[in-house]
């Protein structure tokens, strides 16, 4: 094996690593963790521009990839005139969040570079989803396991467990807004292998079909999803879990319509995560609780509507170019009318952060780029004939649709480990779309 091809190799695993480490030291949200992430990133990136120098991989893939990388530059560029700007109106109120928000966001930055550059076969994307889909197993199985033996305290971290499990998160929606996207995934990688030859229905075609699935990888990758299942309703999210549902509903009734070559088993295989996991498999490990959760919910015990209420005030005060990166908890005890029940360091809604902290048309902005991802999964399961394409465009569908539900009521993407896979599921949106639609072959993708 040649050094060019071999460091591509290295960066391919290398970047599948840092997919399942980030969310291993409290979803990287703590200031040791994250510069372990960030210092990750950039080892790796730095072992791209060795394959740049070797001339084995080009700067840049595509003019596709250039605009994705877009939403990046224009975030840093508005942090870097926040930090740097000599007009009070443009200033941040906190520098140094904002300065460790901008070195984030280049590495976000450049960890999408990366993703875009090094994950275009077949065979590299299953690579990727299936290091994001174990890493989903392993928070499942490691936050179901310390929430049914009633653990006080995880072992690691030592952080305080409750009657909820959160994996090695700290909060307990973040757990379960990740098990969320890699549930997604698996379910858009399964979909990928599921046939879309329509089956007559008799016994021995019943029972050929049922071995043969059995003895294939479906079915570990079946089990996985089931897992990961039981893991997101351990955690009792409300909105985690509805949103997560809702998503795959949406998408599968879009699917159901407009599914280039549609699985024949598209439909079973929704019913049965409905019917299987979340009731028959659920009823198992307390859905109860979750329903309870969802029964006692009131406005009048939450003070999160509170919270965006009296936020908004700090929109208005600097709409163009919010107040600064990371600033929110600086600037809104100013705005706080009274003490709330619980703590708030965060909006709990990502848009009114996002206001505040980046103005009106830098959050806009980024909410066209979600939607134009969202718009180029639909596509792509419209119009690709690659299966593989069509599949995870199936599952990143579901994830960001989940992630705009989500965000109404959470700080989702506050957490470095969320905000990591939501960005390589972006790019794999980008990826799936632009990508040729025959079998690529590895010999002539770098």
């Amino acid at each position: 094996m040649n050094t060019p091809h071999l460091l591509n190799q290295i960066v391919r695993l290398l970047c599948c690593l840092t997919l399942c480490w980030s969310p291993i030291p409290l979803a990287s949200n703590r200031p040791w963790a994250w510069a372990i992430l960030e210092l990750l990133v950039l080892a790796i990136f730095c072992l791209h521009l060795i394959a740049v120098y070797f001339g084995r991989s080009p700067w840049f893939v595509g003019r596709w990839q250039q605009y994705s990388l877009l939403p990046f530059v224009a975030v840093m560029a508005l942090l870097s005139a926040q930090l740097w700007s000599p007009v009070d109106w443009l200033s941040t109120v906190d520098p140094n969040q904002t300065q460790i928000l901008l070195i984030k966001t280049l590495c976000y930055g450049l960890f999408a570079w990366l993703i875009t550059s090094y994950f275009r076969t077949d065979d590299q994307l299953k690579l990727l989803c299936y290091a994001i889909i174990a890493s989903g197993v392993f928070q499942a199985t490691y936050g179901a396991i310390l929430n049914l033996q009633g653990a006080e305290t995880s072992p690691l971290f030592g952080v305080p467990e409750g009657n909820r499990a959160r994996g090695s998160f700290v909060y307990q929606n973040h757990f379960a807004n990740y098990l969320a996207m890699t549930l997604a995934v698996g379910i858009g990688l399964l979909m990928a292998q599921l046939s879309s030859h329509a089956m007559q229905w008799n016994w021995r075609n019943f029972s050929r079909t049922l071995v043969s699935s059995l003895l294939s990888s479906k079915i570990i990758l079946r089990l996985a999803l089931i897992i990961m299942v039981i893991g997101l309703i351990l955690s009792r999210s409300r909105m985690g879990n509805a949103a997560f549902f809702t998503a795959l509903l949406a998408i599968a009734l879009y699917a159901i319509w407009f599914y280039k070559n549609r699985p024949a088993l598209l439909k079973a295989l929704v019913i049965s995560i409905f019917v299987f996991d979340m009731v028959a498999i659920g009823s198992i490990f307390g859905i109860e609780k979750l329903q309870q959760r969802y029964q006692e919910t009131s406005f009048a015990s939450e003070a999160r509507d509170e919270v965006v209420r009296d936020g908004m005030p700090i929109i208005y005060d600097a709409p163009w170019f919010g107040h600064g990166g990371g600033s929110f908890y600086t600037v809104f005890p100013a705005y706080q009318p009274g003490h709330y029940h619980g703590f708030y360091d965060h909006a709990h809604n990502e848009y009114l952060q996002f206001a505040i902290e980046f103005g009106v048309p830098v959050t806009l902005g980024l909410g066209i780029w979600l939607l134009w991802a969202l718009w180029l999964n639909l596509q792509t399961m419209r119009l690709k004939e690659n299966k593989i394409s069509r599949g995870i465009a199936f599952g990143c569908a579901i994830a960001i649709v989940h992630m705009l539900i989500h965000n109404l009521v959470d700080f989702n993407l506050q957490a470095p480990a969320n905000a990591v896979l939501f960005i390589t599921l972006l790019c794999l949106s980008c990826i799936v779309y632009t990508r040729k639609d025959i079998k690529l072959q590895a010999s002539r993708v770098v």
